[in-house]
């Protein structure tokens, strides 16, 4: 698998609890752009969630969300289609800074890599049929010391997934939390 490029963005993997909670924010009605499920989210200054950029500070991940649409209907979806106009806006999104994600690196990782930093690469893309985003880790981008928003903790543990592969998948925590202070490399 890992060596075949399959994004299926920052994937929720497991909280050191046991237990991984999404927790409920709101998204404001008409925004702009497209949120898919496992797409890294921020938020914006009112509070509301978007899509964050390759290396923007986040808060999560985007879980799916649900909304009251303009004819009335309650709909539950993995996705945000850009510019929707609803009410009752329930966002679904990681929060705890302390759960581990899974994401699949656009280049080779090796165990050497681990402890180092990243930010994302094709963050805003993925597929709007399914509602899953695209976004992977930059491998060219990685640093050793100062701050990028996810940090490489082990390679993951998935059959046929080794260090080294072309697509190698890894497990990460986020570096740069909107609601944590960075955590640099080392």
């Amino acid at each position: 698998m890992s060596s075949t490029s399959a994004p299926f963005g920052l994937r929720p993997a497991y909280h050191p609890s046991g237990t991984l909670r999404p927790t409920a924010l709101t998204i404001e009605t008409g925004y702009n752009a497209n949120i898919l499920q496992f797409q890294p989210v921020k938020l914006d200054t009112d509070g509301y969630v978007e899509a964050a950029g390759a290396s923007d500070p986040i808060i999560g991940t985007f879980m799916g969300v649900e909304f009251t649409d303009a004819d009335g209907r309650r709909r539950v979806s993995n996705k945000w289609t850009a510019s929707t106009a609803a009410t009752d806006i329930v966002a679904y999104v990681t929060l705890d800074p302390a759960i581990v994600y899974e994401i699949q690196a656009n280049g080779s990782v090796s165990v050497t890599n681990i402890g180092n930093q990243a930010d994302f690469a094709a963050v805003d893309s993925g597929n709007v049929t399914t509602g899953l985003s695209f976004a992977q880790l930059d491998r060219s981008g990685f640093v050793t010391s100062g701050n990028k928003v996810m940090r490489v903790i082990a390679i993951a543990p998935e059959v046929g997934n080794v260090a080294g592969d072309s697509f190698t998948i890894v497990q990460v925590q986020i570096s740069e939390h909107q609601y944590v202070a960075d955590k640099a490399a080392f």
